[in-house]
C-alpha cells in the first residue's frame, strides 16, 4: 500500500523551528516564532550577514505547465535533501501557496512523497498570514480610491478608468466583474468594479521584488489606480495609501522559515503567478538564504518560458544577482524514431481507453472516446475511424488502471 503525501507528512518527527535555524546558523534573536515549527527571519539579521559570500544559486524549471504542475516543487526539495546528503549547506527556497490552486484542482504546493516541507497543512492553508496581509492592503487602496471619489474627488478621478481591483485569495469567478456602490448615497458611487486572486495583484509582485521596506513603500507609491477625467494616471501615493500599505506589510515581509522531512531549512516567501506576474519567490527571502548557505535552490512558476525567463529577466536583475554563463552541455536529445508510439494501432488506443476511463470516469471517457476517433480520423492509415473508436471503448471496459489502484489500497 502506497502512502498519501499527508500520511508521509503526519508521520515527520518535526523538529522545532528555533533548532532547525540553529543549525542552518541563524541565532534564536533572529527568529520570530509561529507556533513551534514556523518562524519569520528578523529583517536585522540581514544587516548583520549581507556581506557574507553569496552561494550558487540553482534554478528548477519544467519544459512546459500542466493543470496539475509538473513537480517543480517535489524536485527543488528533493534536490536540496540530496545536496544535504552529500554533505553540502544547502537550503531551499520556495512560494508560498495560494489557497486558489490548494482548494482547486491542482491541489497544495509543499512538494510530494518523501521530498515535502512542512508543517505541510500549515503552509497550504493560512501559514504565516503573509497573503491575508498582501490581501488587506490591496483592498485598502482600494477602499481608499472609492473614498476619495466619494469625499468630493479632488484629483478629479474618472470612476469608468480605475483599474485597481480588489482581490481575494480564491477561485471565485462570480466576482470577477461585479457593480460596487450600490444602496444609496451613503455607500459610495456606484461603478464597474472587479476582484482577483490575490497572488496576481501587483502588490504581490511588488512585495516579492523589494529589497527592503524602505524600497517596498517607494514601489507601492508608484502603483497607478486609475486616470483622471482628463487622462492623467493616478498614483497609490497620490491618494494617500502608501504609507498605509508599508504598515500592513511590515511584518510580512520577513521571510518565513520552515523545514523540510529531513529537517533541514527551507525558505518560503512570497508567491506570484508566472503567467501574470514574474513567478518566483521574494527577493529577500533568496537573498537571505544565499547569505546563509553555500547553495540554495529555488523553482520559477509555470514553464521555462514563463517563469524562468522572469526570474533571469526580472528577478536577478531586480536583485542584483549575477548571471554566469558556462558554456558546457549536459546532455544531447537523440532525433530518433520515438521509443514508446509506434503509430495509431490497437495498442495505442486500448492504452487511450485505460487512461480516459482513469481520469474521466465512465460516461465522459465514452464521450471523449467518439471525439478523439473523429478528431485524428485523417492521421489514421492503417485502421478506420470506426475501428479506433471500438478500440479504445476496449481500454474503457478493460479498466486496467482503476483496478491496479484499488489492488494497490
Amino acid at each position: 500500500m502506497f502512502k498519501t503525501d499527508l500520511q508521509i507528512a503526519q508521520e515527520c518527527n518535526m523538529e522545532h523551528i528555533l533548532k532547525v535555524a540553529e543549525k542552518a546558523g541563524i541565532p534564536e534573536e533572529y527568529v520570530d516564532c509561529y507556533g513551534k515549527y514556523k518562524g519569520k527571519i528578523s529583517s536585522k539579521y540581514y544587516d548583520k550577514i549581507k556581506d557574507n559570500p553569496d552561494a550558487k544559486l540553482i534554478l528548477v524549471t519544467a519544459v512546459n505547465p500542466t493543470p496539475a504542475g509538473e513537480g517543480k516543487t517535489t524536485v527543488t526539495i528533493g534536490l536540496t535533501e540530496a545536496l544535504q546528503q552529500m554533505g553540502k549547506n544547502a537550503i531551499t527556497c520556495l512560494r508560498e501557496p495560494s489557497l486558489g490552486p490548494c482548494m482547486g484542482v491542482k491541489g497544495g504546493a509543499a512538494g510530494g512523497g518523501y521530498a515535502q516541507v512542512v508543517p505541510m497543512e500549515d503552509i497550504n492553508l493560512h501559514f504565516t498570514g503573509d497573503l491575508h496581509a498582501i490581501t488587506t492592503a490591496n483592498n485598502l487602496l482600494a477602499s481608499m480610491v472609492d473614498n476619495h471619489i466619494q469625499q468630493g474627488n479632488e484629483l478629479n478621478i474618472d470612476p469608468r478608468r480605475i483599474a485597481w481591483k480588489r482581490c481575494v485569495d480564491l477561485n471565485d469567478r462570480q466576482l470577477r466583474n461585479v457593480i460596487s456602490g450600490l444602496g444609496g448615497k451613503v455607500n459610495g458611487v456606484p461603478r464597474e468594479d472587479a476582484f482577483q486572486i490575490t497572488v496576481a495583484s501587483e502588490i504581490m509582485a511588488i512585495f516579492c521584488l523589494a529589497n527592503d521596506l524602505k524600497q517596498l513603500k517607494e514601489m507601492l507609491g508608484r502603483i497607478i489606480v486609475g486616470y483622471t477625467y482628463e487622462d492623467e494616471p493616478v498614483t497609490a501615493k497620490m491618494i494617500g495609501a502608501d504609507g498605509a500599505m508599508t504598515v500592513l506589510l511590515k511584518d510580512a515581509l520577513q521571510p518565513n522559515v520552515v523545514q523540510t522531512l529531513e529537517n533541514t531549512l527551507a525558505i518560503i516567501h512570497g508567491g506570484p503567478f508566472a503567467n501574470i506576474a514574474h513567478g518566483c519567490n521574494s527577493v529577500m527571502a533568496t537573498k537571505t538564504a544565499m547569505k546563509i548557505a553555500d547553495y540554495v535552490v529555488t523553482e520559477a512558476g509555470f514553464g521555462a518560458d514563463l517563469g524562468a525567463e522572469k526570474f533571469f529577466d526580472i528577478k536577478c536583475r531586480k536583485a542584483g544577482l549575477k548571471i554566469y554563463h558556462y558554456p558546457y552541455e549536459l546532455a544531447t536529445v537523440a532525433q530518433t524514431q520515438s521509443t514508446w508510439f509506434k503509430g495509431f494501432d490497437r495498442e495505442f488506443f486500448v492504452n487511450r481507453g485505460n487512461t480516459t476511463r482513469y481520469i474521466m470516469g465512465l460516461p465522459l471517457s465514452v464521450l471523449y472516446a467518439a471525439y478523439y476517433a473523429f478528431a485524428k480520423r485523417k492521421q489514421l492509415t492503417d485502421i478506420s475511424m470506426f475501428k479506433a473508436f471500438s478500440y479504445t471503448l476496449a481500454g474503457i471496459k478493460e479498466n486496467r488502471l482503476n483496478k491496479l489502484k484499488k489492488g494497490n489500497n
